[in-house]
């Protein structure tokens, strides 16, 4: 284990129905790497992933939306998933969260469909990302521009487009959290 982030610690906004490997993935990245990983939620007890269209295992929730103290993480995490993102684009507490903590700069890291709560959030207007293919009309829409690359960093945002890219965008992750 790495003590690169140490005293680092990372949420993963998420609500049933996320891609278990686009959290799973990325969390294990950071923890070997000395961060602290917290799952943040619509609700309190526990989240259910699925295996693209299945559903998977549980995840305990460390906080609610509503509850998270935000000063506490140095990055927050969008993880896909066509329900969970779907879902979580309407949630009030979830398009706050994310805003304040663009506003502060930190890194902000999406993949997949993940991208859809930024596209609701009204913060991709002007920002070079990527996502699942199927979200380029979106974030084309919302004044963005898309791109079809493993990964993409635009200031403080980290966009990846599919399972595949986790290593990528676990790494462009670590690295922006150790500057």
């Amino acid at each position: 284990m790495s003590a690169e982030l140490n005293g680092k610690r990372v949420a993963f906004l998420v609500t049933d129905g996320f891609e278990q490997v686009e959290l799973t993935g990325p969390r294990e990245a950071l923890e070997q790497s000395g961060a602290v990983v917290d799952i943040l939620s619509d609700k309190e007890g526990s989240v259910r992933g699925w295996n693209h269209d299945r559903p998977a295992d549980e995840f305990a929730v460390d906080a609610t939306f509503e509850g998270a103290h935000l000063d506490l993480y140095d990055a927050l995490v969008l993880p896909g998933g066509v329900q969970n993102s779907d879902t979580i684009r309407l949630i009030p507490a979830a398009q706050k969260l994310v805003k304040s903590h663009d506003s502060a700069g930190r890194p902000l890291a999406v993949i997949c469909h993940g991208g859809w709560l930024l596209v609701s959030s009204g913060l991709v207007k002007g920002k070079r990302m990527t996502s699942y293919m199927t979200l380029q009309d979106d974030i084309r829409n919302a004044g963005g521009e898309w791109v079809d690359e493993e990964v993409v960093v635009d200031g403080n945002l980290i966009s990846s487009r599919k399972p595949d890219d986790i290593p990528a965008f676990s790494q462009q992750l670590i690295k922006a959290l150790a500057a």
